[in-house]
């Protein structure tokens, strides 16, 4: 009898605490909706993406344009240095940050237009530099094709490149396997809570301790799109399409002039607890080859060493962006 009635209590309490944290959940997601979005929500067809415009616009000097990673919307901690340099738009994907949800694949493709759509509509006049982190090279690579008179400039953090993509190893494609299962756990923790409560604990910092450095202000919104359940579901779809835009990207892959910095990360990921059991020496035999075949991708294609960085250049080393943006826009003046 005393085992059934513990058994009983710790249900009781445990249904208890989710039930408080689906309700703080909800609540803390009602607040945080009551503040307008930094930027502008513009329509692209049936659902709205979220543009957010820093610095002044010059004749001379051309729009950098932030495309994040998969699932990222990292960008929020650079914009403001880039600002210094010139006019700088940054976008949360469909699905991401302050974006819709969008009812069309979550392909490369898609994407591209999209964006294009979105530029248009904000006249945000070309010329364009294109940053593009991890899966964001792949957008800013087919827009590059798409649209080669309104780019002058792509910047790729640690990018991907297809052909290596589409022969990953069986050891990698279960990591992609075992991401998808981690997402699917985060759609659920984001529902009832678990994410906006280890956000409150520190949970982040502590998992990426170089997060840190930065201010609160800066993180705010990267962290409110953690806590959402669509942010997750739209990392799985994604992903599930990642073999798609590989594809997309393969037939279409652009070799020409155009000037690409190309910045290379130290490692996939820091060795750490949290990647004790990740196949980190495939990944990085991975990262090696796609590098090589990056450096194809034009006739004017410079490589920058990230030594101190892992995958997310951004957070790791953030200077060597401005850096690679910088380089672009020198090389442009000299023409």
């Amino acid at each position: 009898m005393n085992i059934i009635y513990i058994w009983q209590m710790s249900s009781f309490i445990e249904t208890s605490l989710l039930l408080a944290t689906t309700f703080y959940q909800a609540i803390a997601c009602r607040i945080e909706d009551r503040n307008p979005p930094p930027g502008q929500l513009i329509d692209v067809g049936g659902h709205r993406l979220h543009l957010y415009t820093l610095g002044k616009s010059s004749p001379t000097l051309p729009t950098v344009v932030l495309e994040h990673s998969l699932g990222g919307i990292e960008g929020y901690l650079l914009v403001q240095e880039i600002a210094k340099l010139t006019q700088v738009c940054i976008y949360d994907r469909a699905g991401y940050g302050w974006s819709d949800y969008s009812p069309h694949p979550r392909t490369s493709e898609q994407i591209v237009k999209e964006l294009n759509s979105l530029l248009t509509q904000a006249e945000i006049a070309p010329p364009y530099i294109l940053v593009g982190n991890s899966f964001g090279s792949y957008n800013v690579r087919l827009y590059a094709h798409y649209f080669p008179e309104k780019v002058v400039g792509i910047v790729l953090t640690d990018g991907l490149h297809e052909t290596g993509m589409l022969k990953m190893s069986i050891y990698l494609q279960g990591l992609k396997l075992f991401f998808i299962s981690g997402f699917i756990m985060s759609i659920l923790g984001s529902i009832f809570g678990i994410i906006r409560l280890l956000k409150v604990m520190g949970t982040f910092e502590l998992i990426k301790p170089e997060l840190r450095k930065y201010s609160s202000e800066y993180l705010k919104p990267i962290k409110r799109s953690f806590c959402r359940p669509q942010h997750w579901i739209t990392m799985i779809r994604e992903l599930f399409n990642l073999d798609t835009s590989s594809r997309q990207i393969l037939s279409n892959s652009q070799s020409g002039t155009i000037p690409i910095v190309s910045i290379k990360a130290h490692t996939f990921f820091h060795p750490s607890m949290w990647t004790t059991f990740l196949p980190i020496a495939a990944a990085n035999d991975l990262r090696e080859q796609m590098h090589r075949q990056i450096l194809n991708l034009s006739t004017d294609c410079t490589q920058l060493q990230a030594h101190q960085s892992g995958h997310f250049v951004w957070i790791d080393q953030p200077e060597i962006i401005l850096s690679a943006v910088q380089m672009i826009i020198e090389k442009l003046k000299r023409q």
